[in-house]
């Protein structure tokens, strides 16, 4: 039988091109798993905050959030100097947004989720996150930075609709208090949409991780107020509310900013969005496991209507612009 096969000889080199196109397929491949270790690392962020502010053995809400500020700044503001240089020196006119930012989306963004996330529980908590992205856009639009679309405007009414069992008071004083905890929540969704929508020009002068290291250190002056009439730390806290308090200041405090840093630079921003759909699924998978958290049928109406409601907004209408990577803004905790 005839031999058809191509004469042996030496390897031909790659083409450039297609060497260049492995890389960037590998630069994508590592861009996900580092946006799904964000998700995993937010995603649980309910579960350990919960268990670390335990009622009777752990850390009262305020007090995780010093430690969050305090070490958060410690860490991310060396780091982006080690990453970005002199880019992670603000110019002076940026310092009065920064600070109003630091107010904005640290201050009364953790206030609020930690606060509320003790008065609740851990699946209501990944339900509300659902919000951010429908508070963004309906921020963007009032504040006239985005565009109108019927669609995406349907989105924000279903899933405003989904969410109403979480502020119904059901039972006794068990369901107020949930009601309550996930009000609190979803001030600390709107607060954090604004951050996002209203930073956006700043992104387009400094780097994602830089812009939060910043707002968590222009946070410091406010510890004073978290810190009055709190125990940082409390003789009553056990040793898995401290593993736990670690869990929240290692992880959704400075690895899950790292790590969202390399992979913005790296997706697409419309495939960081839809992410985000990660986040509720994995606190409830974790909830359910770590703490036998059960979904009743309220939550589970809710999370079909918030959804599809933010289905509906995250998906943009038309082509995407082509969007520099330094100014993509994804969910953080």
């Amino acid at each position: 039988m005839a031999d058809h096969s191509p004469p042996s000889g030496p390897a031909q080199p790659p083409n450039g091109d297609a060497l260049r196109d492995g890389s960037a397929r590998d630069e994508v491949k590592r861009g996900l798993i580092a946006l799904g270790a964000v998700q995993l690392c937010f995603g649980l962020f309910p579960v350990f905050g919960g268990l670390a502010m335990d009622p009777v053995a752990g850390f009262a809400p305020f007090a995780v959030a010093c430690w969050r500020i305090g070490i958060g700044s410690a860490v991310l503001l060396p780091l982006s100097l080690v990453l970005f240089g002199r880019r992670a020196l603000p110019h002076r006119a940026d310092l009065l947004p920064l600070a109003f930012f630091a107010f904005l989306g640290i201050v009364l963004n953790q206030g609020l989720f930690l606060v509320g996330l003790q008065r609740s529980t851990p699946m209501n908590a990944g339900l509300v996150i659902c919000l951010i992205p429908v508070f963004a856009y309906s921020v963007a639009v009032l504040g006239k930075r985005e565009a109108f679309h019927p669609r995406r405007a349907l989105g924000v009414v279903v899933a405003l609709a989904g969410a109403i069992p979480l502020f119904v008071a059901r039972g006794a004083d068990l369901g107020a208090e949930h009601a309550f905890g996930n009000l609190l929540m979803a001030g600390n969704a709107l607060c954090y949409a604004v951050y996002l929508v209203y930073s956006k020009p700043l992104l387009k002068r400094m780097p994602p991780l830089v812009l939060v290291a910043w707002v968590y250190v222009l946070s410091l002056p406010w510890l004073p107020l978290f810190a009055w009439g709190n125990e940082l730390a409390p003789r009553a806290a056990s040793t898995g509310a401290w593993w736990s308090l670690v869990y929240v200041i290692v992880f959704p405090t400075i690895l899950a900013y790292a790590l969202n840093t390399y992979a913005l630079a790296r997706v697409e921003a419309s495939t960081t969005a839809f992410f985000v759909f990660a986040q509720p699924v994995i606190t409830a998978l974790a909830a359910w496991a770590l703490l036998r958290e059960v979904p009743t049928p309220a939550l589970g109406l809710a999370a079909i209507g918030l959804f599809i409601g933010m289905a509906l907004v995250v998906k943009r209408a038309g082509p995407r612009p082509s969007v520099p990577s330094n100014t993509r803004a994804f969910k953080t905790s």
